[in-house]
């Protein structure tokens, strides 16, 4: 059974904020998360058990997985340069 994608408010103005060109590959990025949450190119963030990012390009997707509900919900989508302030 998949998991379950959840886009916290932040993280889909974000997604509404991406250009043009980068929104279709951030999403193709997110999809697969749904079977399997933490893919070979996501990597664990520092300071979180359950907090994961994932490199689209340029974008970072930062996401918590949480395995006992089924759930992975995506925090935030935006250029590496701003997505960790």
């Amino acid at each position: 059974m998949p998991n379950r994608i959840v886009y916290m408010p932040a993280a889909g103005r974000d997604m509404d904020r991406l250009p043009p060109h980068v929104l279709p590959r951030v999403r193709d990025a997110i999809l697969p998360l749904a079977d399997n949450p933490r893919p070979p190119k996501s990597k664990k963030m520092k300071g979180s058990d359950s907090t994961w990012r994932l490199r689209v390009g340029d974008y970072r997707v930062i996401y918590e997985v949480d395995d006992a509900r089924r759930l992975v919900t995506v925090t935030r989508a935006r250029h590496r340069s701003e997505v960790y302030r």
